[in-house]
């Protein structure tokens, strides 16, 4: 029974808290339009722009390619000329 004069303050206190927490949340307007939010999502922005690397990036990239393409032609031809001995 002495418990109870400990918790019902307590619960009353945390009544009394989310009463007030959700006035503060209708008076700022947090319910007032639900659905355009949820539709949002499904419609592209107009000012994303594609995701592309920097000029720098795909020079590297085509460099490093034909480096490995010639370090592959020259593998090739020096095991075609051990082939022909």
């Amino acid at each position: 029974m002495d418990i109870l004069y400990l918790l019902v303050p307590i619960t009353l206190g945390l009544i009394t808290l989310a009463v007030i927490l959700f006035y503060w949340t209708v008076k700022s307007g947090q319910y007032d339009d639900l659905d355009s939010q949820a539709y949002r999502i499904l419609f592209d922005d107009e000012n994303d722009k594609k995701m592309t690397p920097p000029e720098s990036i795909i020079k590297e990239s085509k460099v490093k390619t034909s480096d490995t393409a010639q370090k592959a032609q020259s593998q090739d031809s020096k095991k075609d000329s051990a082939n022909d001995q």
